[in-house]
């Protein structure tokens, strides 16, 4: 790897440091640099667009002009410098996306971060919750997604399913330990916002106030924006409020969180629908200059049988749970049948137990390996006495004056994939059936209700009915006017209507000062590289996951109190030791390869560096093999794996697993470490039979230099030792 450093890279990192320094004093010549910033920071990671070099040369030319203070001045004329002499470079990185010195690139977040749809810093907060740094971990959390306590209970954690720890045993509990720190850092009064910017005096709406519009209203406050956020429901939290029930999601916890949001200044109006009691002409007459539609997927999709309009039994999933968060605890029925496989019927089916139905069956039409739920909360459903009906289609709702009395239904058998790639449920003649029920509620999918935007006339939507955006930008075709969330995705996940709504405030915020859109979406960053917390090897490969408390099943069918427990404190530390720090190794393989083919000892067992066919895995073993010759540490290119002497001892460790530990000889003649035995024998060996002066003596090499010039002189060739 050449020793050259990268222009971008290196522009961005002493950018990035006066920035941090304070060395720009001015306000807006500081401003102009973090918009500087920004830029580069785009092209340094691939979102740059052919806009970007021009914005970057046009704002540091007002730097220089425009700002009375000498150390912008100075670092307008260097930046300018800089895009000058370095525009091929620059141009380079824009139109190749690529970076030949490998600096852009060379911290590339970790697989868990990647697959994070709010791109937080996994490894960072995980090390930092072990070390018991609460406050720390959700103040480095809440940089990338305001609500870490509802995605500590709610989320669908897709970062576990990437975790490297996963090809070993099992994935790092990474949601959990996020809920536990949230819940910690709340209770003991150490949750804060951030230091706001002053306020600018500008006006933005948001149109909901889900995970998105939430999101968004939070990092538009930070810059110092006056934000209003506009809900049709009598609270905060959209469909984390109405949506996801009470014995997964405490109330307390929206509400806590929506509090601190609210802190920052942003303001509500609740019981508001837009296009009925305030249209967005009214809006721009108040001053707001940029909108945001985070309405999220309200509105149910219909089953389509016979039967599903004539009685008032059959009620869709989504009304059915916004009823019941609102207040009505009325059960549906007394044999309730649940149309649907994915999360949305499972909280439908398991509210109906806590409702006091007697008996409550989920109909499926394929098997339960391809049902979208997530496999705990099929687990939990099954606890709680839930049926489930697998390859059963529903064909027709009967029942007798306006009453509901059953569901006919037809067996299927999977057939040929169709475009989702599963296997289509094919119906078998004659095996159609009368399930007894009194209450049918649908819960196959759900749209976006656009009634309220139907003023915005030029607004495009996509083919699936949800707003057509620039995904990099979330700008919709209507000037001034974004869109996040399930408007934009359709109906999907709470953190992924989080990741929008981040990118929204950002695109925002853009729009406002004038600075050009990237091209592409932001790629997650890592927010810093953590001290690696040490912990033996053998501790390393025996800690196993813990299991999640659980409420009884008793207790759980009659009440909507939370049903997972929590981790106690101690099972959360140890949990986040069995992070691998996959931030600091990128798993090139390079340690391995070294060791086995290069010096012939094979002592690193690591068969998870192996994505596609991980195989086995065992840390201890290098305790057994390794000879502490350092030359895997040497060939490591980001410092993951290093060799150290503490005390008397030198030591091999792995972002902080300890794979090795000997002790150190000393010469001889004059004293000095010069390593452990083990390495010395295995030198001894290979130079056996090439040099026949080889004593036992332990020497330096300068002493041993000394040795065999002596040697020579008083009897012939000298001795060559290590």
């Amino acid at each position: 790897m050449s020793d050259r450093i990268c222009p971008v890279a290196d522009a961005v990192k002493r950018l990035s440091d006066a920035i941090a320094e304070g060395r720009l004093k001015h306000a807006r010549g500081r401003q102009l640099a973090q918009d500087i910033l920004r830029l580069m920071q785009d092209i340094s990671s691939g979102r740059g667009g052919p806009e970007h070099l021009p914005a970057m040369e046009s704002l540091a030319q007002r730097l220089c002009a425009e700002i009375p203070h000498r150390a912008c001045q100075e670092t307008g004329k260097w930046l300018q410098s800089v895009f000058g002499e370095q525009r091929e470079v620059f141009l380079s990185h824009l139109e190749t996306r690529t970076c030949p010195d490998a600096d852009c690139v060379r911290l590339a977040p970790a697989p868990c971060q990647m697959s994070c749809p709010a791109g937080i810093d996994v490894p960072s907060y995980v090390t930092l919750v072990g070390e018991g740094r609460d406050e720390e971990a959700i103040e480095l959390i809440r940089k990338d997604n305001p609500f870490p306590w509802v995605c500590g209970l709610v989320c669908t954690n897709p970062c576990e399913f990437m975790c490297v720890r996963g090809r070993i045993d099992t994935p790092v509990s990474i949601k959990y330990l996020k809920g536990f720190a949230a819940e910690r850092a709340m209770s003991d009064r150490l949750y804060r916002n951030p230091e706001p910017s002053a306020d600018n005096g500008r006006k933005v709406a948001i149109v909901g106030a889900g995970p998105a519009g939430l999101t968004a209203a939070y990092y538009l406050a930070l810059k110092g924006y006056r934000v209003t956020v506009i809900d049709a429901l009598p609270m905060a939290g959209g469909m984390m409020m109405v949506g996801i029930p009470r014995y997964r999601l405490p109330r307390e916890v929206i509400d806590q969180e929506v509090a601190m949001i609210e802190d920052l200044g942003v303001l509500f109006r609740f019981n508001t629908r837009v296009g009925k009691d305030v249209t967005f002409n009214q809006l721009r007459e108040e001053g707001f200059e940029a909108f945001l539609i985070a309405v999220g997927a309200h509105a149910s999709l219909t089953v389509g049988i016979p039967g599903e309009d004539r009685y008032p039994q059959v009620v869709d999933a989504i009304a059915f749970l916004r009823r019941v968060a609102l207040g009505d605890r009325h059960m549906p029925g007394k044999r309730v049948a649940i149309i649907g496989g994915g999360n949305v019927a499972m909280d439908a089916a398991r509210t109906c137990v806590r409702l006091g139905c007697h008996e409550v069956s989920v109909i499926y039409r394929r098997t339960r390996s391809e049902m979208p739920a997530n496999e705990e909360e099929v687990e939990q459903a099954e606890e709680e006495g839930i049926r489930f009906s697998f390859l059963t289609i529903p064909i027709e709702i009967l029942g007798a004056d306006c009453a509901l009395t059953s569901l006919k239904c037809m067996r299927t058998e999977l057939g040929p994939p169709d475009d989702s790639g599963r296997r289509r449920p094919v119906p078998v003649e004659r095996s159609d059936y009368l399930l007894d029920v009194d209450a049918v509620i649908p819960a196959i999918g759900q749209t976006v209700d656009y009634s309220g935007l139907t003023d915005l006339e030029t607004l495009k939507w996509s083919r699936r009915h949800t707003v057509g955006v620039n995904i990099a930008s979330m700008e919709t075709s209507v000037e001034g006017v974004f869109a996040a969330g399930d408007a934009v995705s359709g109906p999907a996940t709470v953190v992924e209507a989080i990741g929008g709504g981040k990118r929204a405030a950002g695109a925002i915020d853009r729009y406002l000062c004038g600075i050009p859109q990237p091209n592409m979406p932001p790629v997650p960053v890592r927010r810093g590289r953590m001290a690696f917390t040490q912990i033996p090897a053998s501790t390393k490969m025996s800690l196993q996951r813990p299991n999640m408390p659980m409420l009884n099943d008793e207790r759980r069918r009659v009440t909507f109190q939370q049903v997972e427990l929590g981790y106690p404190e101690n099972a959360v530390r140890e949990e986040a030791r069995r992070c691998l720090r996959c931030d600091v190794c990128i798993r090139c393989g390079r340690c391995v390869e070294i060791c086995r083919d290069k010096m012939g000892v094979d002592a690193l067992r690591m068969g998870y560096l192996n994505f596609d066919h991980p195989g086995p895995t065992d840390f201890r073993m290098t305790a057994e093999r390794c000879i502490l010759c350092g030359a895997c540490a040497a060939n490591c290119p980001t410092g993951a794996i290093r060799m150290e002497d503490w005390g008397d001892e030198r030591v091999l460790s792995l972002c902080g697993t300890v794979l090795n530990r000997l002790k150190v000889e000393t010469c001889e003649m004059c004293g000095r470490v010069i390593g452990p035995a083990r390495y010395h024998d295995f030198i001894r060996k290979r130079i056996k039979g090439i040099n026949q002066h080889v004593t036992d003596r332990v020497l330096c090499l300068e002493c041993a230099r000394k040795s065999a010039v002596e040697n020579q002189l008083e009897a012939g060739p000298p001795k060559i030792l290590v």
